[in-house]
């Protein structure tokens, strides 16, 4: 007997041999004949071995059997406290559908994990297009960015009529009446001329744009009843999946609402959020001034030589923008009441706040102030003392790594006139020292604090607020995919973060990836509550940022190994960052905050 999955032995039918009772002999020869041929058939179906991550387990299945069928045998084993929305495949995103033709390491998740919560939202946008399709065809849905916790959604009619309350409600009912038919999501792949010839037919110009300069071989749709669309990473397999949704009415068009991360039976909180909805909106318009509204058309302008302008322009948006902020200041600290003396600048990691803030102290120069520029990073706690997360590891995003009362001390004595011995963290040791570094403001300087808790009222809780300019600093990426697929602002924080580790010497890609989840959750506890105050916020990203990076982040994620756990995000950003065509970072200025991250400033660090 032969391993079935090694080999099937080729049936052949046996030669009647001559004997007297023929009909006997040919009765026994058909039996025989057809026992081994169905021995043979059923050998070829292989068999799997499929351990299942969640509960450490091997279990054998048939080839060719999905996700979603390996996760009913395993459910009862593992045990999620929320509903299975999709799966990782030897570390790497799969949705339930996908079918296994190998033994595999599969991994199931809920909307909690990052590729989860993605293959929740994705398949909600979707049924929110086919809803505004249903209703008002030929109009127009774009998913722009997140905001308040949701996503926020720009509508318009086939004849730009204003969007109403009842069209608002309306559109609800439809996405309820999809979700109750469970409608199934289906994916279908096919060379990217067929997609591409699918998209034109239908109108979809940011989808065929995109997929003319990705360099695909092959691409894969979806098809929700009747509808049509692109998604870059996998979907639930119903409609029936979605439980926890929102939609109401976000100044001029849409917010749709979201599950929260941690527990995603229940929407998350939305929280107002103008300024930034503000910064967004302006972004936009720039972006379709330039004619830069999606990934395809950043290519386009690539491949029609146009990135060196792409560069010089963003790069004279940014500077404008600083120069308006270092004027403003100026106006307020010449002020006769409540004068402006101590500028506080912070955003989340990798946001570019180092470089901000020095070429605002250039501009602040130029408009006669002297700036003093002062970090947080040196009132660190000693090493030692720093709190900790609970699993042991230290918490250096938490507030308290800052000795906050020190700092206010020193600021206080610092605006009134004093001259202060101020400390230097020596980040080798671990330990805070006092080198005789002394500081003493005059007439015409102005203080710069920058850091993740600048804008913490625990920082300048006795500084009057007149005396304050509160600044927000993060990259805010305004360019989509396309219509519905957005890029997360994380992303590009990210992939900025791995490649300046990496070049530091700092970390590893593996390593930045695995400490982001704490990264992102100290933001959302330390840094995101205190980026409305702000008095005016600044968006450090770049139109042509992502086609720079990626000949960076290439070779640098690549480098992270297949067999741990941090290979799904790696891989997932680097199928994003191939959508865009390669820029060399040769024409980005010295000064520019892209700078800070690939190397070769004219500032120092």
């Amino acid at each position: 007997m032969y391993c079935s999955h090694l080999f099937v032995p080729l049936v052949k039918r046996p030669k009647v041999l001559p004997f007297d009772n023929k009909n006997k002999n040919k009765s026994f020869y058909f039996v025989l004949f057809s026992l081994i041929r169905t021995f043979a058939h059923i050998n070829l179906k292989t068999m799997l071995q499929i351990r299942c991550k969640n509960n450490n387990t091997t279990k054998s299945f048939a080839e060719g059997t999905s996700l979603l069928e390996v996760y009913q045998e395993f459910a009862d084993e593992i045990k999620l406290p929320y509903p299975v929305v999709s799966a990782k495949v030897n570390n790497v995103s799969q949705g339930l559908k996908f079918r296994l033709y190998q033994n595999r390491d599969v991994e199931f998740l809920d909307a909690r994990e990052g590729s989860g919560h993605r293959a929740y939202v994705r398949s909600l946008s979707f049924v929110l297009y086919k809803a505004t399709q249903d209703l008002f065809p030929g109009s127009k849905l774009f998913i722009e960015h997140s905001l308040s916790r949701g996503y926020y959604c720009n509508f318009k009619k086939r004849q730009q009529e204003a969007l109403t309350d009842d069209d608002v409600e309306r559109i609800k009912e439809r996405m309820q009446e999809i979700i109750r038919l469970d409608m199934p999501f289906r994916r279908t792949q096919v060379p990217t001329e067929e997609a591409i010839r699918v998209f034109t037919d239908r109108g979809f110009s940011d989808k065929v744009k995109l997929l003319e300069t990705s360099g695909l071989a092959y691409t894969d749709y979806y098809t929700l009843g009747d509808t049509v669309d692109y998604y870059y990473g996998p979907l639930v397999p119903s409609a029936g999946y979605i439980k926890v949704w929102g939609l109401e009415r976000y100044e001029q068009g849409l917010l749709l609402r979201v599950p929260d991360w941690n527990k995603p039976d229940v929407l998350a909180e939305k929280v107002d959020m103008p300024k930034t909805f503000g910064m967004f909106a302006e972004k936009t318009r720039w972006d379709i001034i330039m004619r830069l509204s999606n990934a395809g058309d950043v290519n386009r302008a690539i491949q029609k030589g146009h990135a060196s302008e792409l560069i010089q322009v963003s790069e004279a948006l940014q500077e404008k923008k600083i120069v308006q902020i270092a004027e403003e200041i100026d106006r307020r600290f010449h002020q006769k009441e409540a004068p402006v003396r101590i500028v506080l600048i912070t955003g989340p990691s990798s946001s570019g706040k180092t470089t901000f803030c020095k070429r605002l102290c250039v501009q602040l120069l130029a408009c006669g102030l002297r700036p003093y520029s002062f970090s947080t990073d040196d009132y660190f706690v000693n090493r030692v003392d720093t709190p900790k997360l609970p699993n042991g590891d230290y918490d250096f995003d938490n507030v308290k790594t800052v000795e906050y009362e020190l700092l206010e001390d020193h600021l206080l004595r610092l605006l009134q006139g004093e001259r202060v011995e101020v400390p230097e963290y020596n980040f080798v040791t671990g330990k805070r020292e006092w080198n005789g570094k002394k500081m003493k403001l005059s007439n015409d300087s102005v203080l710069i604090l920058e850091g993740i808790h600048a804008l913490n009222p625990l920082l300048t809780s006795k500084i009057p607020d007149s005396a304050k300019f509160k600044i927000y600093i993060s990259a805010l990426t305004s360019i989509s995919l396309d219509d519905h697929n957005w890029i997360p602002v994380r992303d590009n924080r990210l992939l900025r973060r791995i490649i300046r580790d990496y070049n530091k010497g700092a970390f590893t890609a593996r390593e930045t990836i695995s400490q982001w989840k704490n990264v992102c959750e100290a933001e959302d506890q330390w840094i995101f509550p205190f980026q409305e105050t702000a008095d005016v916020m600044f968006n450090s990203a770049l139109n042509i940022e992502f086609a720079v990076l990626r000949t960076h982040a290439e070779i640098i994620l690549a480098s992270v190994p297949r067999n741990c756990p941090e290979y799904a995000e790696a891989h997932r950003l680097l199928k994003f960052i191939h959508y865009f065509l390669p820029v060399s970072d040769k024409e980005i200025p010295p000064t520019s905050i892209m700078r800070e991250f690939v190397g070769g400033s004219s500032f120092k660090y």
